[in-house]
């Protein structure tokens, strides 16, 4: 079994090929505009480095692979309402290439990767796939955009598709410098090093958190079963306030951290909590919870920056 991860030197990509260690022959494309090669560092690939708006290396990429999991994309909500134009080329015009040359090649199926951001700020919760999308940002317009072309290319006979909607992904390798980082990252390492910690908003709004090894299981679960196709939540299925999630944190390193607000980011919603009832339906089982995620997160941080000490 061959397999493609486009955005494989990413936080989550990085997770796929390491969820296939041993299982598959893995090959990487990337252009490592947000991975890291480090991300990589002693799992079992071929890396090509290179766009998704590269059609040549993206042909050369599907060459003999079985299974295709589409994560490269401009990942950041912000980031995409900056720069729109920048964001529908990467992530829609991106994955149309993807999906021409995977179905060209003859790939047995792609699983895409998409977002909870598709259902916008409805304030219905839990969060059905059937609901009627309301994207509030270019990022989740372009994942919407990727999951209707999924759908068209399924329906089409021309190629497999399986699009999952994370809601908010958390773990190991997840990057905590980056201007656009997500709050579990960024949490922690301040925590560690007893900085202040600054929640956007009032900390009210509410996330259904998912541990990025859940994440790549289900993945490798959707492509391997054929029947499987579709639009499908991955979560629990539960929600935590950010409030209470920077209490936890603190809790759990055993931070000084003085928790500091700031304004609401322009693009984020109020509440996201996904029904996960499609996906159960669908034989997948979590094999872990958000207190042994958040644990095993910390203890990655811990093991790989160091901590300074609070000051007297």
């Amino acid at each position: 079994m061959k397999i493609l991860v486009t955005g494989g030197a990413g936080f989550i990509g990085s997770h796929i090929v390491e969820h296939f260690q041993g299982q598959a022959e893995v090959r990487v494309l990337d252009n490592l505009r947000s991975g890291y090669k480090h991300n990589l560092a002693g799992l079992a690939h071929e890396f090509i480095e290179a766009s998704i708006l590269d059609r040549d290396a993206v042909r050369r990429a599907v060459q003999g692979v079985d299974y295709i999991f589409h994560l490269a994309a401009m990942i950041s909500v912000p980031e995409s309402m900056a720069k729109p134009v920048e964001c529908n080329e990467m992530n829609t015009t991106g994955t149309l290439i993807v999906l021409e040359e995977a179905a060209k090649a003859g790939v047995k199926k792609l699983v895409l990767s998409s977002s909870a951001a598709i259902y916008g700020d409805n304030p219905m919760v839990p969060k059905i796939e059937t609901m009627l999308p309301e994207p509030k940002s270019p990022y989740a317009i372009t994942k919407l955009d990727g999951e209707f072309y999924c759908q068209m290319f399924a329906h089409e006979g021309r190629l497999q598709t399986a699009c999952l909607r994370y809601f908010n992904v958390f773990g190991p390798r997840q990057d905590p410098g980056s201007q656009y980082a997500a709050a579990v990252p960024i949490f922690i390492h301040r925590a560690l090093k007893n900085e202040p910690i600054t929640i956007y908003g009032d900390g009210e709004q509410t996330r259904d958190f998912i541990f990025v090894k859940d994440i790549a299981a289900a993945n490798a679960h959707m492509a391997l079963h054929p029947e499987a196709a579709g639009v499908f939540n991955v979560a629990y299925g539960g929600k935590i306030t950010i409030n209470e999630l920077c209490q936890t944190i603190c809790r759990l390193t055993g931070s000084l951290s003085e928790v500091k607000y700031a304004a609401e980011r322009p693009g984020d919603v109020k509440h996201s909590m996904a029904a996960v009832e499609k996906i159960r339906g669908a034989g997948l089982k979590h094999h872990w919870n958000l207190p042994e995620g958040l644990k095993a997160t910390i203890e990655y941080f811990r093991n790989n920056s160091k901590p300074e000490q609070p000051k007297t």
